[in-house]
């Protein structure tokens, strides 16, 4: 789309180094995963020893999703703008500052701030990571299936160093992130800045807050709609003058790129209500104890973890209708099986269904998101993508909290 007076034309972002290996971006993503999911069967735990309802506390949840949701495309904007070394520099400082304050602070609402300096910091990490795999399947398959995997862990570890040490070591494992910043940093480093980019204040702020009020629907309805109806209509009337800005209109425009995002958001929505609530169904359900639920839980998330590498190394033989396809009924099979089944096994096997669906989802589908963007605007396109996925993980368990209380 031509520029507008608005909008000045841009040039090419330089590519991104092709030689990091797949391992170091892994590590460099998926601890975030650990990170998020570690609270899962502690949350109890966590409210007693803070003095607040477990519903309370699952806002260290809530706001680590949220700030991964609004700090990715934050933080691919900054990529865009001042390129991979800066924004590894600048993610690792926000990830131990956030490390440290969560770690540490006896305040609820100071964890709080904690948990979203460390989203925002692991979310620039993954933001890097995703742009320096891009437009490779199997490479993203690996982060994915990495997300999967360490998600997967994330559950037991932090109930095992919740019982063995303390839970606030539970919410530093995201800074694992940071062992593989020296290395990554050493292929990014000499890499030139984009040149050309002006940052889009004003539609980054609309688009964080249309973001924010959606994370609020499951907890407060009516102004969370009351925020988001007038933040979508000022974005939409912001994207016809500044059609290349935060936010590309062409993004909004495209077919393909919403349906991505849209089954994205549906799949990771779904993944992460069953992560939380199965726990608490096999317990209600089943003489199982909370140990024992670890456990199978995490059998069940490496599975469908590992089989989502496999279906992502598939895709590009399947073609994009058969995996539209095999991603929706994996969900819907999941979401099925949770309502109805009352076996452990079967819920195990939701857990893995939706844990492979979800991963899936973002392994393969992020691909078909970055495509449809002009090359310059691709870390804006994967930004936004991964916005929608992570909204998932904010809404997720404030669903969880709602359909099956603590």
């Amino acid at each position: 789309m031509p520029a507008t007076a608005s909008s000045p034309a841009r040039t090419a972002a330089p590519a991104p180094p092709a030689a990091v290996p797949a391992l170091w971006l892994a590590l460099l993503a998926t601890p975030t995963a650990v990170g998020a999911n570690a609270p899962t069967l502690i949350l109890p735990a966590m409210g007693s020893d803070l003095g607040v309802s477990t519903a309370t506390v699952t806002w260290l949840v809530t706001t680590f999703a949220w700030g991964m949701a609004v700090g990715t495309p934050l933080m691919a904007g900054f990529l865009r703008l001042r390129g991979a070394a800066a924004t590894l520099r600048w993610s690792t400082a926000l990830v131990l500052a956030g490390t440290l304050t969560a770690s540490l602070s006896p305040w609820l609402p100071l964890l709080l701030a904690g948990r979203a300096a460390q989203a925002f910091g692991g979310a620039g990490l993954i933001a890097v990571a995703m742009n320096l795999a891009a437009g490779a399947p199997r490479r993203m398959g690996v982060i994915s299936s990495g997300f999967g995997v360490l998600g997967a862990c994330g559950p037991l570890a932090g109930q095992l160093l919740a019982s063995e040490v303390s839970w606030r070591l539970s919410l530093a494992l995201s800074a694992l992130s940071l062992l593989a910043v020296p290395a990554v940093h050493r292929y990014v480093r000499g890499a030139p800045r984009p040149a050309g980019e002006t940052f889009d204040g004003r539609g980054a702020a609309l688009l964080l807050a249309f973001a924010s009020a959606l994370v609020l629907l499951p907890m407060a309805p009516l102004p969370a709609i009351a925020a988001a109806l007038p933040s979508a209509a000022l974005l939409a009337r912001h994207l016809r003058h500044r059609p290349d800005g935060f936010l590309p209109a062409v993004l909004v425009r495209s077919r393909a790129f919403l349906t991505a995002a849209g089954v994205a958001l549906t799949l990771s929505t779904s993944y992460f209500t069953l992560l939380f609530a199965v726990p608490r169904l096999m317990q209600d359900r089943s003489a199982w104890s909370t140990g024992a639920v670890g456990t199978g839980q995490l059998v069940a998330l490496l599975t469908g973890a590992a089989l989502s590498w496999l279906l992502a190394a598939a895709s590009p033989r399947l073609g994009r209708p058969a995996v539209y396809a095999t991603l929706l009924g994996l969900g819907a099979l999941a979401a099925t099986a949770a309502a109805t089944a009352s076996a452990p096994a079967l819920l195990l096997g939701a857990a893995a269904l939706a844990v492979l669906a979800a991963t899936g989802s973002n392994a393969i589908l992020s691909g078909y998101a970055a495509g449809t963007a002009p090359a310059a605007q691709r870390p804006a396109a994967i930004g936004v993508f991964v916005l929608f996925y992570q909204l998932g993980g904010a809404l997720g368990p404030a669903a969880a909290a709602l359909l099956v209380p603590a």
